[in-house]
């Protein structure tokens, strides 16, 4: 048996998945991926009041953010790695425990230094959510599949940063900003639970990578050595850092320069970003009649304009508190078109090591997210410029990524295709050659046989050789047949 991509099998030995199976492993890669936006954006509301507690200064909040974002990239580095060594239950279960740890830690710390170092153990910890959760899609999924799934996956992570500042501003109500890490203890507490009562191993050991630090390494290497991969790579890593860009600073634009409390904060928050929820719904879709790339392209062209427009506002005063508020729902809804279409192109071709990919995928999203955090808090939070140029500046770079690096035109494979009935993605195709019965006649004859559980078999008609020539070998019943047994 020759196979192209193997499907892995469901509890009950399928290879196919049932409209619940797929369902329930949306919620639970969705819950997972949710604890790292969640850990982001849960404490925003109360980076004032941390000020104040800790007597630290904006900047120093800030760089507690920056620690939380670089622990994401160093975490995501090692636990890809360890995922496709030892598979991806036990990661998530060790890094999920882990994170219930760090912010039980965040919850007693005494000063804002200690803190930034438990919330970099925390963003370490949280990684495991991303990186595996991205690498379980691609040991079930490739192409068209995977981004619809992914698409569908994004309705419920994008619910987590929609709502954590909101949360964490009624968390504020009963509690102070401590709080809010004894809340995040109890989420992760609750995940270790799901993982392992509704997630089963997806990678089986057959295909589990091995060798040590040296063969991460030198996977690490290979993969960088694609043009494509390293385009996308930047080009993710850029719109994520013009996103933690405002993740940084919104909190003090909208409450010290726009006068809004902690509770309307929150519901602006929310409001932003819906825009990104209905892009990701919206982009299953699209996917197919248009080509990812090409919607990714127009999707970082739009990302720019409204940056620019938004700098211009910022800059004026043009339109109050509009003049921002619109031009980020828009950015925020390129972002939805950004989020499922890069990973699945990046991937396309790293299915033995998806979870090594995935990892320099979220490195890259989060340490160049780091960057952008800090820059907003060095040029000053007293008005909305600063978070609205390094908003500009990232998405400009994003886009010359794409176009110089990644080149659309280049990427290849992916092509759009018609609606698929119902709501389960077809799984991984397994080619294998299959015998009919000989009959005599034209219709007698060897087929290549595609299966793909619950649908009708596929054909492909393929012919023996003559041992020794690599001829093709006449079929029986064919003219060519009839003459070598004339002439025998």
């Amino acid at each position: 048996m020759s196979a192209r991509t193997s499907a892995v099998p469901d509890a009950d030995g399928a290879t196919g998945l049932s409209r619940g199976t797929m369902i329930r492993r949306i919620l639970v890669l969705g819950a997972l991926t949710a604890l790292g936006p969640l850990t982001i954006d849960l404490y925003l509301p109360a980076f004032p009041d941390i000020a104040g507690d800790l007597s630290a200064t904006e900047a120093q909040v800030q760089l507690t953010l920056t620690g939380t974002l670089l622990g994401f990239a160093v975490g995501q580095l090692i636990l890809g790695p360890w995922s496709d060594a030892v598979g991806r239950r036990r990661p998530l279960i060790a890094a999920t425990l882990t994170h219930v740890v760090a912010s039980l830690l965040c919850a007693v710390a005494p000063t804002i230094e200690v803190l930034g170092v438990f919330r970099v153990l925390q963003g370490m910890a949280a990684a495991a959510g991303a990186v595996v959760s991205m690498a379980v899609v691609r040991d079930l999924y490739t192409g068209m599949p995977a981004i619809r799934l992914l698409s569908r996956l994004m309705l419920v992570t994008g619910v987590a940063p929609v709502l954590a500042p909101t949360l964490g501003g009624q968390v504020l109500q009963f509690t102070d900003w401590r709080g809010v890490f004894w809340v995040l203890a109890a989420l992760g507490l609750g995940l270790v639970a799901v993982v392992v009562f509704g997630l089963q191993e997806t990678l089986p050991e057959d295909r589990r990578r091995a060798g040590g630090v040296a063969a991460t390494l030198r996977t690490y290497g290979s993969i960088l050595r694609e043009r494509t991969f390293v385009g996308l790579m930047l080009t993710g890593g850029l719109m994520m850092a013009a996103l933690f860009g405002y993740i940084a600073g919104s909190s003090f634009v909208f409450q010290d320069v726009f006068g809004l409390s902690e509770q309307a904060y929150g519901i602006v928050f929310g409001v932003n970003s819906l825009g990104l929820i209905a892009a990701t719904q919206l982009n299953a879709r699209l996917v197919r009649r248009v080509r990812p790339q090409w919607i990714l392209a127009g999707a970082l062209v739009v990302a720019s304009a409204a940056a620019a427009l938004m700098v211009v506002f910022a800059a004026t005063g043009l339109l109050g508190i509009y003049g921002i508020a619109v031009p980020l729902f828009v950015i925020l809804t390129t972002v939805g078109f950004t989020m499922p279409n890069i990973p699945v192109l990046a991937l396309a071709n790293h299915g033995r090591s998806a979870g090594t990919a995935a990892a320099l995928l979220g490195a890259m999203n989060f340490a160049v997210g780091a960057v952008s955090a800090p820059l907003v808090g060095a040029f000053g939070t007293g008005s909305a410029v600063p978070m609205a140029g390094v908003m500009l500046g990232m998405s400009v770079l994003a886009v010359a990524a794409m176009f110089l690096i990644a080149r659309p035109r280049q990427i290849s494979g992916l092509e759009p295709d018609p609606p698929i009935t119902g709501e389960t993605p077809p799984p991984a195709v397994v080619e294998t050659h299959v015998p009919e019965p000989v009959a005599a006649g034209r219709r007698g004859r060897r087929r290549l046989t595609a299966l793909s559980p619950g649908a009708a078999h596929r054909p492909a008609a393929t012919h023996d050789t003559v041992p020794g020539t690599g001829r093709p070998a006449a079929l029986p019943g064919s003219r060519r047949a009839r003459r070598q047994r004339s002439r025998s």
